[in-house]
């Protein structure tokens, strides 16, 4: 069987409409926690809704922490995803995958902008990397997340809800997104495609 992409299945429940986005593009991505069949892929994405600590504890018990750590072909996290990569999460004192060094936090309470952020944001401050070809300054992208990242040497687009936070990072050949690309219209399809070309 020739690679192809991998979703790790993290039981969130935007599973579906990942797969379905990455269908209209013709791909066919295999959901799997088996570390073999992640291992052997073209490229990996790791979606993820819900706490960081439950996530965290189920990529634990399917043996998959220093596999994903370990990966050397394209990464993808996708909101908690995107968190997981991160050395932890305030929430719960979550410990996460520590690929990238930096902690998610949770946004502060402000009356006019409540908690989570639900809905469509722009993209601002656009580093010119391949994931994001393509991609203009000011495109609206789909948010539903109530804990963020600062910006730090990683941040490749930005984001404000109340605070500037990271909506795009690299570091090395793992990416990712704090929106949702496969619920985020033309510019996540295109998002998508530009990590499957990649």
């Amino acid at each position: 069987m020739s690679p192809c992409p991998v979703i790790i299945a993290t039981g969130g429940a935007n599973l579906s409409s990942l797969r379905f986005a990455l269908g209209r593009l013709g791909v066919e991505p295999v959901v799997t926690e088996d570390p073999k069949l992640i291992k052997l892929a073209s490229h990996v994405i790791l979606p993820g809704v819900g706490a960081a600590s439950d996530a965290m504890s189920r990529l634990k018990a399917a043996k998959l922490i220093h596999v994903i750590r370990e990966l050397k072909q394209p990464v993808l996290g996708i909101c908690l995803g995107l968190q997981l990569l991160y050395s932890g999460s305030e929430e719960d004192n979550a410990v996460c995958l520590n690929v990238i060094p930096g902690h998610a936090s949770r946004f502060s309470e402000n009356p006019s902008l409540p908690v989570p952020q639900m809905g469509w944001n722009s993209l601002t401050s656009i580093k010119n990397i391949p994931l994001m070809q393509g991609v203009k300054e000011g495109d609206y992208v789909y948010f539903i997340h109530s804990y963020a990242l600062p910006i730090n040497e990683y941040t490749c687009a930005t984001t404000n809800y109340g605070t500037k936070f990271s909506a795009v990072v690299q570091h090395n050949n793992f990416y990712a997104t704090q929106f949702h690309p496969e619920r985020s219209s033309r510019v996540g399809s295109l998002i998508l495609a530009n990590f499957l070309n990649n």
